[in-house]
């Protein structure tokens, strides 16, 4: 039988040592937040949520733990031995991914066991959450580029990450946009995810790494409101692979990278078509007001959206800072920020 572990990540207010994570990491933050990697220590974009219609992660970490002790006794009901850990910094999250490490290898490399016991479940209340526990599994196994071996596939730079058990914290949404694991299909009540975890698939999905240091696992979301929740323009290059969807003179309302589909709207206006987080692309799309005039002279604004898919993308902002929500975390972007697509490199337990 598996030993399963159960994570839920501590937030600053009940961690007697400080917060998880630097800028608040175990909250969905950014590691070491600052400049265009800030996640909430700045001021709020007007009307912001996060990509699952609520507010941002680290306004709400203090989430009851009734659905984790649910889900434990339905593990411990089938056999597994159970272990309920509450990580409030990064290295506590390393602790645990530890147990899944696999045998020494001669190449020194620290490398997932893919025959491991030791299951793991994340309770997550939002994406940014899950994104933290992932982020932390990449740095843990990416092996340094001097040191790629030769099992690593061609098209990653890190192996196949071990499965994580999904244990969402919010009840199921009727309406809005959804999280992760709503769009996944993954099971949401504790004895479901539990039977998930012990019986069910592995599903593997594509990950987006990133020239900052962090991943992505649904989309990001670039741009801002004002008071009243208008978009405002901004302007930036944004390219994918060689395609250019703006040179960077165009007045940008928008500029959506999805892996998944939670960032297929803005407000009413279709952004992405059809994000698919196994078909080994990212999808990207700008959205760029377009004046007109009528028969009788009249100006009129349309906007039309701009579309591609590829393996990478590159947004330079011209902008100063360029606000945007990276799997519901906020940030700002001062600097150029890249994106690439690793195949079926992460995985979750499916029913």
């Amino acid at each position: 039988m598996y030993d399963v572990v159960l994570l839920t990540l501590g937030s600053e207010r009940d961690a007697p040592g400080g917060a998880c994570g630097s800028g608040g990491a175990c909250c969905g933050g950014e590691e070491g937040a600052t400049g265009d990697a800030a996640s909430g220590g700045g001021a709020t974009r007007a009307g912001a949520t996060g990509d699952d219609g609520h507010a941002p992660a680290e306004q709400r970490c203090e989430t009851p733990r009734v659905p984790v002790l649910a889900c434990a006794d339905a593990l411990t009901a089938r056999g597994a031995r159970v272990e309920t850990v509450t990580a409030r910094s990064d290295a506590e999250i390393d602790e645990v991914l530890a147990r899944l490490d696999g045998p020494p290898r001669p190449d020194g490399l620290t490398w997932p066991d893919p025959d491991s016991k030791t299951r793991l479940v994340v309770a997550t209340a939002s994406d940014g959450q899950l994104r933290a526990v992932v982020r932390r599994l990449v740095r843990r196994y990416a092996p340094p580029p001097s040191r790629r071996p030769a099992d690593l596939p061609g098209n990653r730079t890190v192996p196949d990450l071990p499965p994580v058990g999904v244990l969402p914290l919010d009840p199921a949404r009727a309406g809005g946009q959804r999280d992760l694991a709503a769009q996944l299909g993954l099971p949401r009540d504790p004895a479901a995810v539990a039977a998930a975890v012990l019986d069910g698939t592995v599903r593997r999905l594509d990950l987006l790494r990133n020239d900052g240091g962090s991943v992505t696992l649904d989309g990001a979301l670039h741009g801002t409101a004002d008071a009243a929740g208008r978009p405002l323009h901004w302007r930036g290059r944004v390219e994918v692979d060689d395609a250019v969807l703006s040179a960077g003179d165009d007045p940008l309302l928008a500029c959506a990278i999805g892996n998944a589909a939670g960032y297929a709207r803005l407000d009413e206006l279709p952004l992405l078509s059809a994000g698919d987080p196994t078909d080994g692309l990212v999808e990207v799309a700008v959205a760029v007001p377009v004046v007109t005039r009528s028969t009788l002279g009249r100006k009129r604004v349309r906007f039309e959206v701009r579309r591609a898919r590829g393996r990478a993308v590159a947004v330079v902002p011209r902008d100063e800072r360029v606000p945007y929500l990276d799997d519901g975390v906020e940030g700002e972007l001062s600097r150029k920020r890249s994106w690439w697509v690793e195949p079926a490199a992460w995985a979750v337990y499916a029913a």
